[in-house]
């Protein structure tokens, strides 16, 4: 069970270091200064999807080249943009055009953008689609990690994912320690990124305060292939064997390789900014693993 955490045992007040969402599913990341936070993630974050002739979602695991694909939100839709070709400017679709979408278990609609379709064919070489999800809350949250209102958008599992810094220096000195290359934290896809206090107390935390939102750690993130693929300025995409050599080797619980922390938001509506104070306000008894490990 939670405990509440003392004071000693977080004795340094830490910040949000860096805030990001990702305007498309395995699109680039962009880099924001402050974003609202929505019951199913940071306003923006993942509403528009690349799906494939039957409506199954894609994302780098089967398709490197979308890390490659730079995703803008503009007041009426969506800027695409890669290196070597025109940019398109993809207008909200009807909402009227649902088609039917799976992500992963769930089965939902979302609209179709019909404008897109010809350039990410194009783009990406296979027949592809791209759509909306104009209503964030048709899509429920694992049902044993949530509550019943608990909503996300097109992310993989939940609404928001959070990183530590003190984590990844952590990770990149056992990689440097192995002779490899440290990695960036743009390869985990975060939203929140922190200063942290010792690595891996995340795993422990259970609901935390950032800036005046606070959010419940509801399971700790299993990494795969996606963190070992780099986009390159020419548009290629870079494939080595890190962050996940690594992590096989330092943070492997129950078959998997853990990093970072999914949370759900308690209140929606409050605004985050970079510098924001986090407080942990609940946690486990450390030593635990990753939660949901």
């Amino acid at each position: 069970m939670p405990v509440i955490v003392p004071d000693r045992r977080y004795p340094e007040p830490v910040q949000l270091k860096s805030l990001h969402r990702h305007p498309l599913k395995s699109g680039r990341i962009e880099d924001l200064d402050a974003a609202t936070v929505d019951p199913w993630g940071l306003a923006g974050d993942r509403r528009w999807m690349v799906v494939d002739a039957e409506g199954t979602f894609l994302t780098a695991r089967e398709e490197r080249r979308l890390l490659a694909i730079d995703a803008r939100l503009t007041e009426a839709g969506i800027r695409l943009s890669v290196p070597g070709r025109p940019a398109i400017d993809v207008p909200d679709p009807d909402p009227a055009r649902q088609v039917p979408v799976r992500i992963w278990s769930s089965l939902i609609t979302a609209a179709e953008a019909t404008t897109a379709a010809g350039w990410l064919t194009e783009t990406l070489g296979r027949e592809v689609r791209l759509v909306h999800l104009d209503d964030p809350t048709r899509r429920a949250v694992n049902p044993a990690r949530s509550e019943p209102e608990d909503r996300v958008s097109l992310a993989d599992g939940y609404p928001l994912l959070v990183t530590t810094q003190t984590s990844l220096a952590a990770l990149n000195r056992a990689i440097e320690e192995d002779g490899g290359d440290p990695v960036p934290m743009s390869r985990f896809r975060p939203n929140l990124v922190i200063d942290g206090d010792e690595p891996w107390s995340e795993d422990d935390w259970r609901r935390i305060r950032v800036g005046d939102a606070t959010f419940r750690a509801v399971k700790g993130c299993a990494r795969c292939v996606i963190t070992t693929l780099e986009p390159q300025d020419s548009g290629e995409v870079a494939r080595g064997k890190e962050p996940i050599r690594t992590l096989a080797r330092i943070r492997r619980f129950s078959g998997a390789v853990w990093f970072g922390v999914n949370l759900i938001p308690d209140v929606a509506g409050v605004t985050v900014r970079i510098g924001d104070e986090v407080e942990v306000l609940e946690a486990a008894e450390p030593g635990g693993g990753p939660l949901g490990a």
